[in-house]
């Protein structure tokens, strides 16, 4: 049984050690090269005296970062990925969680290391990849591992201001990805297109597949997100033909009526997830594509990736929602009520999860951990986790899971409990919207609607007054150039809440 993810890299590493494993499109790894440079991070850490702790990997988007993750494996540690692009306030307050004893960092980053006052191990990644690899230290370290060591820490955003660090280990990981692989059909031919940065867990679709299979994984430069004509370009000149990308990406592409004159031509496999799809967008997906898999992706960060899957297999109405589908096998769904009954067909209920997809919780926050990972409330007969997602979902008529909203997004106004998803789902039926999204000022009880595309307010307003009851009716909108846009390339909800 495989207890370790680089047992992936050191299956193919030997079979394709000159195909190129990560590439941004100027620089790549080969996987022998990048076998050579993890070994010798990870020996060179282990001569440090590290081991079960936290490495903090503090580089720029780059082949390099992918094979100081797998160093800080070989080491017997875990990971830590930050980006240089991350806001200084919040890496300093990763850094006070952590309290990491050792960083990785290249020549760009190791500035913004030295001005935090951080006084531990600070290594180049150039130094420490060029450490001749020690087999037998590293023999040793593997054979004491365990496949409930921690493989990699991620930080998501805390409701506090305080970053949370989700710990995954590498049976989640391993499960994950076996999974993933089987659902969506990937080999040793698939070429991966990368939009997310490293720091989040969506990269895992891309990285442990390369490995797993031999595939090829190309970084897209995060400007080209800004340009969708050289975005197609790029994704044509590399034969990109997988992507696994947020909803964002996707619709800004066929929402600036880039599919009209340029198609992703070698693209036979997309999988989308964090986001609703408005059907009208996706609708020009599938017609620019009519050959490739559509595939719709759920699942959050503390359930180690994507839980539940959904191959869009038919036609549907532009009111209608894609639907999340089922779980990943070995994966268990609980749709709970708020009395912690399981919800009726079509009854709403919050998404809950359990099995070996669960990560082992948040990294030094023991309270927040048993806050959100709980005994299963219809199993009084022994110890059993869930994790409640916060998300809201029903089942349809054909028995598959819908995602209708987060709980944050249920709001009451005037006497009326409203879902803001439903008022973005209609908007985006206007042939001349691309994208919306739906604020609440609770302060002042007002909707605000904000929207791209070139439907002028008052005519989208007219629109939506044939389609919703009054009390859903935004109470101003506003058209965007541009929607604003997280790091992982969701809409950003706080940045419009703040407008």
């Amino acid at each position: 049984m495989q207890r370790n993810v680089l047992e992936y890299l050191e299956a193919t590493a030997p079979r394709l050690p000159d195909k190129v494993a990560f590439s941004n499109g100027t620089d790549s790894l080969t996987f022998g090269q990048l076998s050579r440079s993890a070994r010798g991070i990870g020996t060179w850490l282990a001569g440090q005296g590290l081991s079960h702790e936290p490495v903090v990997v503090f580089m720029e988007k780059h082949p390099h970062s992918i094979a100081a993750f797998f160093g800080v494996v070989y080491s017997g540690c875990f990971y830590v990925p930050i980006d240089e692009e991350m806001p200084a306030y919040r890496v300093e307050l990763i850094f006070q969680t952590l309290k990491p004893r050792a960083v990785l960092c290249d020549e760009k980053t190791r500035s913004q290391v030295e001005a935090m006052g951080y006084d531990g191990i600070l290594c180049n990644y150039e130094a420490a990849a060029a450490t001749e690899p020690d087999d037998g230290v590293l023999a040793a370290i593997r054979a004491a591992q365990l496949d409930t060591d921690p493989l990699y820490i991620v930080f998501t955003s805390g409701s506090t201001g305080v970053p949370k660090g989700v710990v995954a280990c590498h049976r989640s990981v391993i499960d994950y990805i076996e999974q993933l692989s089987a659902t969506l059909g990937f080999s040793e031919e698939t070429v991966f297109g990368n939009q997310t940065p490293l720091y989040f867990d969506a990269c895992l679709k891309e990285l442990y597949p390369t490995l797993k299979f031999g595939a090829t994984t190309y970084l897209i430069p995060k400007s080209l997100f800004m340009f969708p004509i050289k975005l197609v370009d790029y994704l044509n000149e590399h034969k990109i033909n997988t992507v696994c990308w947020v909803v964002s990406a996707l619709t800004m592409i066929s929402g600036f009526r880039v599919l009209e004159k340029q198609v992703p031509e070698y693209l036979h496999t997309i999988a989308f997830g964090s986001e609703v799809f408005p059907i009208r967008q996706f609708q020009l997906w599938r017609k620019a594509l009519p050959n490739a898999k559509f595939t719709n992706l759920y699942g959050p960060t503390e359930a180690t990736g994507m839980s539940c899957f959904y191959h869009v297999d038919r036609d549907f109405e532009a009111d209608e929602v894609i639907p999340i589908g089922q779980p990943f096998p070995n994966t268990g769904i609980l749709l709970l009520t708020e009395d912690n009954k399981l919800a009726a067909p079509g009854e709403l209920g919050e998404i809950c999860i359990k099995g070996t997809c669960l990560t082992m919780g948040y990294y030094r926050m023991p309270e927040k951990t048993a806050e959100c990972f709980v005994q299963n409330p219809l199993n009084d007969a022994y110890p059993e986790l869930i994790y409640r997602t916060g998300d809201l979902g029903r089942y349809n008529e054909r028995g598959e899971l819908v995602f209708v909203s987060r709980k944050d997004f249920q709001i009451k106004h005037m006497g009326h409990r409203i879902e803001l998803q439903e008022i973005e789902v209609v908007a985006a039926m206007h042939p001349e919207v691309a994208q919306a999204c739906a604020t609440y000022d609770k302060e002042k009880d007002k909707i605000h609607l904000y929207y791209t595309g070139g439907a002028e307010s008052g005519e989208l307003s007219a629109f939506l007054k044939e389609k919703l009851p009054r009390y859903m009716l935004p109470n101003r909108m506003e058209r965007l150039e541009r929607m604003p846009l997280t790091p992982n390339g969701k809409v950003d909800r706080k940045a419009l809440a703040a407008k």
